[in-house]
C-alpha cells in the first residue's frame, strides 16, 4: 500500500495541521478497520462459501461462512470481522473449535495447526443475530427490511464504506479480494434470492423454504456481495458483445414487469457505449443483472441493484440542469459503470475512493458522447459543476477506511473531462481508458499506480495536474489582462509547477497557451477572447 500524501504534494502548514486534526478523531477501531493489520497480512482468501438463513419475521441472519486461504508467511492469528449485534457462535478449523477473542467489530482467531507458508487452509466462522438495518440505503447502509405494495418482504444489502461485516463474517479489507465465491441463501418458499454471479441451483426444503446457490467466478470485493429477496420476476436477453455473447438478466418485482421491460432498454444500450470505451465487460462468466430493490441502487459485482422508480434522470432529476441528463436512467449508466471502475478496478484503501467514483461520473458523459454527441456530453458534465463544494480534498485519509469529498463525483469527473481536453486526441483518450481496464483488470491498484499508467500512456506529466484536483481545493485560475493586441496571463491558487496548457479562442480561432505561476506576455490579433469552457478552471480578468 502508498503511504501517502506527502509523497506527492508539499502542502503548506495550515494544511499539514488540517490533516493531523482529521486524524486525530480517528478510533482504534477505524485502524483496525482500515489498516492491513499482521493479522491479516500473512493470508490471502481465496475462496468464501457463504451459507445462510434470512428470516424475514424477526429479521435475522444465521449461518456460516467458510473461508479458504493460502498462507502467505508463518502466522497462527487470524482477523476475521463481523460488526454487532451481529455475534460469531464458533469458529472451527479441522473440526476444532478455536479460541476468539474480540476487539469491537474485528476478532481474532488463535489457529492451532501449523500455517506454513504455501498451505492452503479452511476455517468456518459461525455467526448469528439481527444485522443492523439499514437507516438511509444505501448511504447509511445495512440490511433493508421492507415490504412490497402486496406485502411481501422486500430485502436487500448494501454496505460500501460501512462494510461488508455488518451483515456476514469475512476480511473486511478492499486490498484482498476473494477469488470465487458461492452465496447459499434460504428464504421462504414464496421468494425468490438474487445474488452475485449464475445461479446454480434451487433446493426446496420441507420446512417451507428454498436455498438458492449463486456462484461467483471472478474475484470480487467485499462490498459488491449482495443479497436481495423479493417476489421477483425474472426475464433477461442475451448481448452480442466484444468477448462473446453475453446473458443480461433482470429481476423486478412482480407489479413492474411491463414498466421495467420499457426501461431496462437502457441496458443494453449503457453495455454497448461502456464497451466502446471502456473494452469488455469484465465478468462475461457471471453475466450482467439488474436487480430491483427498496432503495436508490448500487454498483454490486454482476448484480447491480436498482431503485431509481423507472425514471430518467436521478429520480426523474437532471443533476447537470442542461437537459441532457434526462436522457438517460442514471441509476442503470451510472451503477453499471462501476462494473468497470469499482469491481473491475478496485482501490486498495478507501481514501482512493475517487478511482471508483471519479471515472464513474464521467461514464454518464462519455454514455452520452457515444449516442448524442461531444457537444451534449460537454454540456453534462460542464452543468455539474454547480454542484462541486471544494470543501475538502478528493482523497481521503489513509488506512483508517476513510474516503475523500463527495466531489470525487463532479469535480472528479471535470478532471477528467479537463485531461480529454489537454490529450487532445479522443483516439488516444478512449485506449488510455480501455488500457486501464486491461492493464488492472481484476485487480486492487493506488492512486499512484493510476497516475502513473496515465502519465505514461499520454507522454504527458500530470504530476502538478492530479496534485492540484486530487489533493487541493482549490481552483486553478487563469488570471489575464487583454488589451491592443497583447494578452497577459498567469494562474494563481495553484500547487507548486502546476503549468497546464489550456486552450482560448480570439475571435473564434482557437489557441493553446500554457501559464504557469508567473506572467507571461504575448501578441495576439482578435478583439474578443474566451476561454474554453470545457477546462475546469476559474478566470478572472487582470485589470
Amino acid at each position: 500500500m502508498i503511504i501517502h500524501k506527502s509523497v506527492f504534494i508539499i502542502l503548506s502548514i495550515f494544511q499539514i495541521l488540517s490533516v493531523f486534526a482529521q486524524e486525530s478523531k480517528f478510533t482504534r477501531q477505524d485502524t483496525l478497520r482500515g489498516t492491513i493489520t499482521p493479522e491479516r497480512e500473512w493470508w490471502d482468501v481465496t475462496y468464501y462459501h457463504l451459507d445462510i438463513k434470512v428470516d424475514p419475521n424477526d429479521k435475522t441472519i444465521t449461518g456460516k461462512n467458510t473461508i479458504q486461504y493460502k498462507v502467505l508467511k508463518n502466522h497462527n492469528v487470524m482477523q476475521v470481522d463481523l460488526q454487532p449485534p451481529l455475534k460469531i457462535q464458533k469458529v472451527l478449523q479441522n473440526n476444532k473449535k478455536l479460541n476468539v477473542t474480540s476487539e469491537g467489530n474485528a476478532h481474532f482467531i488463535t489457529l492451532l495447526a501449523p500455517q506454513n507458508e504455501n498451505d492452503n487452509n479452511t476455517v468456518e466462522v459461525y455467526y448469528s443475530g439481527k444485522p443492523r438495518e439499514a437507516v438511509r440505503a444505501p448511504w447509511d447502509g445495512g440490511i433493508s427490511w421492507k415490504k412490497d405494495a402486496n406485502g411481501n418482504p422486500f430485502i436487500a444489502s448494501s454496505c460500501q464504506g460501512l462494510g461488508a461485516s455488518v451483515w456476514w463474517p469475512n476480511k473486511d479489507h478492499m486490498y484482498d479480494e476473494v477469488d470465487s465465491l458461492l452465496i447459499s441463501v434460504n428464504v421462504p418458499k414464496n421468494l425468490i434470492n438474487v445474488s452475485n454471479g449464475r445461479l446454480r441451483n434451487i433446493e426446496k426444503h420441507e420446512d417451507n423454504t428454498k436455498t438458492f446457490h449463486w456462484f461467483v467466478s471472478n474475484p470480487i470485493n467485499n462490498y459488491g456481495v449482495n443479497i436481495n429477496i423479493g417476489d421477483y420476476v425474472h426475464f433477461g436477453e442475451q448481448y452480442e458483445g466484444e468477448k462473446g455473447i453475453l446473458d443480461m438478466d433482470y429481476y423486478v418485482l412482480r407489479d413492474h414487469h411491463e414498466k421495467a421491460k420499457k426501461q431496462f432498454k437502457d441496458a443494453p444500450k449503457m453495455m454497448k457505449a461502456f464497451e466502446h470505451w471502456f473494452g469488455p465487460y469484465p465478468f462475461y462468466e457471471d453475466s450482467f443483472k439488474l436487480v430491483e430493490v427498496p432503495y436508490l441502487g448500487m454498483e454490486h459485482q454482476s448484480s447491480v441493484t436498482y431503485g431509481n422508480e423507472y425514471k430518467n434522470g436521478y429520480l426523474g432529476n437532471d443533476l447537470s440542469g442542461s437537459g441532457w441528463g434526462l436522457k438517460f436512467d442514471f441509476i442503470i449508466i451510472h451503477e453499471s459503470g462501476h462494473e468497470w471502475f469499482a469491481n473491475n478496478i478496485t482501490y486498495k484503501d478507501a481514501a482512493d475512493m475517487w478511482i471508483h467514483e471519479s471515472f464513474t461520473a464521467y461514464s454518464e458523459s462519455l454514455f452520452l458522447d457515444y449516442y448524442y454527441g461531444t457537444k451534449a456530453a460537454s454540456a453534462y458534465v460542464i452543468g455539474t459543476r454547480k454542484r462541486i463544494q471544494n470543501d475538502t480534498p478528493i482523497i481521503g485519509i489513509y488506512n483508517v477506511n476513510q474516503e475523500g469529498s463527495s466531489d470525487m463525483y463532479f469535480k472528479g469527473s471535470n478532471m477528467l473531462h479537463t485531461l480529454r481536453q489537454l490529450i487532445e486526441d479522443d483516439k488516444k483518450w478512449r485506449s488510455v481508458l480501455r488500457g486501464l481496464n486491461t492493464e488492472f483488470y481484476h485487480q486492487t491498484v493506488t492512486t499512484k499506480q493510476i497516475e502513473e499508467y496515465i502519465s505514461t500512456a499520454t507522454q504527458i506529466d500530470l504530476t502538478a495536474f492530479f496534485n492540484q484536483y486530487l489533493r487541493t481545493t482549490k481552483i486553478p485560475t487563469l488570471e489575464y489582462g487583454y488589451k491592443n493586441g497583447t494578452l497577459k496571463f498567469r494562474y494563481i491558487d495553484v500547487v507548486e509547477k502546476f503549468d497546464m496548457p489550456v486552450r482560448i479562442f480570439i475571435d473564434d480561432t482557437p489557441k493553446w497557451i500554457q501559464p504557469n505561476a508567473v506572467w507571461q506576455t504575448i501578441n495576439v490579433k482578435g478583439s474578443n477572447l474566451i476561454v474554453d469552457p470545457n477546462f475546469y478552471i476559474q478566470t478572472k480578468l487582470h485589470k
